[in-house]
């Protein structure tokens, strides 16, 4: 019968804030195992561009490129989550020392934006959302954003893989290409000492060449 009547007992403040921190652990370790994950998936697409820049597929390269600077934005914005979680927990905290002197949790608009920005990020947005009715019921939020979901800004894809790409090409020829500029434009070449070394940089050069031509 007890442990009948305690499906339907509402939780403590200090049972409640304890419920939402696990939450919160629980969320975080997926950001960092997706963190993780995107980390791996980057390192082999850049070995995959330097492998296409080897064989002068410059559509490849952009393509890649492209992947990167999307793993990189998807990166920051997990960072963004992290770190609104965080702050999330450290609310939480102040929320029930005021509880153990007023006896319930009080309303905060910090707590709300908060929520109302996590609740966004696609990667957390059920629990969130589902969170977000909790402290509704709770009193400690007033009101819930919408279900829009932020999805990842395209703006300046092409040119940050541009950058991308030289990066890459620059790496790959050890700070030969210097300041490339962006894909197409025409390489200087380099100038060298030894008659050996002219050789092998002009093959590399016109490898380059024609791989950024394209």
């Amino acid at each position: 019968m007890d442990s009948f009547l305690k499906l339907f007992k509402p939780l403590t403040p200090e049972e409640q804030v304890k419920k939402w921190k696990q939450s919160i652990r629980s969320q975080e370790r997926e950001l960092d195992k997706q963190l993780r994950g995107i980390d791996t998936a980057e390192a082999k697409v850049r070995r995959d561009i330097k492998a296409a820049a080897k064989r002068n597929d410059a559509g490849a390269c952009r393509l890649l490129a492209k992947e990167i600077v999307r793993s990189r934005k998807a990166k920051d914005r997990l960072h963004t989550s992290k770190a609104q979680l965080n702050s999330l927990t450290m609310q939480l905290q102040q929320q029930l020392a005021v509880a153990k002197i007023a006896g319930a949790l009080k309303q905060s608009t910090d707590v709300m934006k908060l929520v109302n920005n996590l609740i966004k990020m696609p990667e957390i947005h059920n629990t969130m959302q589902e969170m977000g009715k909790e402290m509704m019921k709770a009193g400690i939020i007033s009101e819930m954003m919408d279900d829009a979901i932020d999805t990842l800004d395209e703006e300046g894809i092409e040119e940050e893989a541009d950058k991308e790409v030289d990066a890459i090409l620059f790496s790959l020829t050890d700070g030969l290409l210097g300041q490339a500029g962006p894909v197409g434009a025409p390489l200087e070449k380099a100038k060298v000492s030894q008659p050996a070394e002219a050789e092998e940089e002009d093959d590399m050069e016109q490898r380059l060449a024609a791989l950024r031509a394209e």
